[in-house]
């Protein structure tokens, strides 16, 4: 777990209804932290409750993870994770506990592909352009 860089006065960007905040559901925070980090590139923090939060790899959400909660793995609302390279963000989930549950469609008008975290939650992966 390493700290954040200070944040610019550029970043967060403020506005109304941007999402800023997520809570999501962990079996256990500190596993959650080192998957979002490694595969993500999270910067993983301490909050001044001393709970263990996050923020995204480009400082525009931030959020934190419940271990009072039960895991979504259910398809209903789906958040989806911008990344650079999908084929690589993929291995990445696997090798750190997570798994691959919808792989990429080829024939798909955008490339995205889905995945469970460790906890179970299910997400999205999204790459722009291709």
């Amino acid at each position: 777990m390493h700290n954040t860089l200070a944040m610019s006065q550029d970043h967060p960007t403020f506005g109304n209804g941007k999402i800023c905040y997520l809570e999501i559901p962990s079996r256990d925070a500190l596993e959650s932290a080192d998957f979002y980090e490694k595969v993500l590139g999270w910067h993983i923090r301490k909050r001044g409750d001393g709970e263990i939060s996050f923020d995204d790899s480009v400082m525009e959400v931030s959020g934190t993870w419940r271990t009072d909660r039960k895991p979504v793995s259910g398809l209903g609302l789906l958040v989806h994770f911008m990344v650079v390279d999908i084929g690589a963000t993929m291995a990445l989930v696997e090798v750190n506990g997570g798994k691959i549950v919808q792989p990429v469609d080829v024939e798909a008008p955008e490339i995205t592909a889905r995945f469970t975290d460790p906890s179970g939650n299910l997400f999205g992966l999204y790459q722009h352009g291709g």
